[in-house]
């Protein structure tokens, strides 16, 4: 066995959060790109959301719709789940300049950049819901666009966290880099690089707590100010309109994406952890289960539906919270408001 301390080699920093020192390592990508991962503990919390959560979530405030099954997604009440095993999780989302750097030396092509590719992306000709006439939602099918262009009326940028990615255009991702560093002896024995599981997602979401919040912070969507990336007073580019529908009552300076880690230390976790709330939807490893999320990973063996967790910068504070989970729709299906966080672990894969 590899010792912990030779692992992808470059210790970046040993940083105290909650009283507990927190190591960093850093994965270098090549082209002056590196990926930053935090060590997390084995640990328990709580999974789900109790009843007055939902209420909230679908109040004036959070902005979720009403009587629909989404809430009942995230299970009847928190259930108490354990992770057994310490692992790696990334800082950040991962970014469009790491994810270039994966298809530049592995040539990959995403789904989305395949025949029949059509992401979910935003609709520059949409003028608004028009409730009244007709229903026109914001975003459409769109051939042509990918990872490389999302349909962003906004100039890109590599620090954005990388979106219009599948499933299988993650799972991808970690391969690579498992063989990348397993090929150049960094890479300790019985770890791989691969998207979290679900339980590992809101363990390491939920920052260390172990009590039942909306948030990681707490239950107030008034002390998020300054540290996620959600619906807000951001006007549209070229407009002069912001996202209709339930929205926080601030800028954070973003109609679309903020660049990933952009709120800095006040944007961080319990465990120092990034934009886990908002931001992105981040992919995880399991398929979806209408019930509830599992301890252990859960699979399907027809028709996947892999979860996303965490809300997007789009969305209705309701829908960013730490129980909140989705299922996608195929493990091929691609969205400008889908990305991914990286972990590394134990394998926890299974046969196609």
């Amino acid at each position: 066995m590899k010792p912990a301390a030779f692992l992808l080699g470059i210790l970046v920093a040993a940083t105290h959060v909650g009283g507990e020192e927190m190591e960093s390592r850093s994965v270098v990508l090549g082209g002056g790109v590196s990926l930053e991962l935090v060590k997390l503990p084995p640990g328990e919390f709580l999974m789900g959301s109790t009843a007055e959560e939902k209420t909230w979530a679908t109040g004036i405030e959070g902005g979720a719709t009403p009587g629909t099954a989404r809430e009942s997604f995230e299970g009847e009440a928190p259930r108490p789940m354990r992770v057994k095993e310490a692992f790696w999780m990334g800082r950040t989302e991962v970014s469009m300049g790491q994810f270039r750097r994966f298809v530049e030396e592995s040539g990959y092509v995403s789904d989305a950049e395949r025949p029949g590719g059509a992401p979910h992306c935003f609709d520059p000709e949409w003028t608004g819901y028009h409730f009244t006439t007709e229903t026109v939602h914001p975003w459409k099918a769109s051939a042509g666009k990918s990872w490389r262009d999302p349909g962003f009326p906004n100039p890109l940028r590599e620090d954005y966290p990388v979106v219009c990615v599948s499933w299988n255009d993650a799972r991808a991702f970690g391969e690579w880099l498992t063989r990348r560093e397993s090929e150049a002896g960094r890479l300790p024995d019985g770890l791989v690089f691969r998207l979290p599981t679900e339980a590992e997602w809101e363990y390491a979401c939920r920052g260390g707590s172990r009590e039942s919040l909306y948030f990681w912070w707490g239950n107030e969507i008034e002390e998020g100010e300054g540290r996620l990336n959600i619906s807000g007073i951001d006007f549209l580019p070229g407009r002069t309109r912001t996202w209709p529908l339930a929205k926080v009552p601030w800028s954070d300076g973003f109609a679309f994406v903020s660049p990933v880690d952009h709120f800095g230390e006040r944007g961080r976790n319990g465990f120092g952890l990034a934009d886990t709330c908002g931001g992105v939807w981040e992919i995880v490893l399991d398929h979806f289960d209408p019930a509830g999320g599992h301890e252990n990973v859960h699979f399907v063996p027809e028709n996947p539906r892999p979860v996303c967790r965490g809300g997007n910068y789009f969305d209705v504070p309701g829908n960013a919270r730490c129980a909140v989970r989705l299922g996608l729709r195929g493990p091929n299906y691609s969205d400008s408001r889908d990305g991914f966080r990286i972990s590394l672990g134990a394998p926890r894969e299974h046969e196609p």
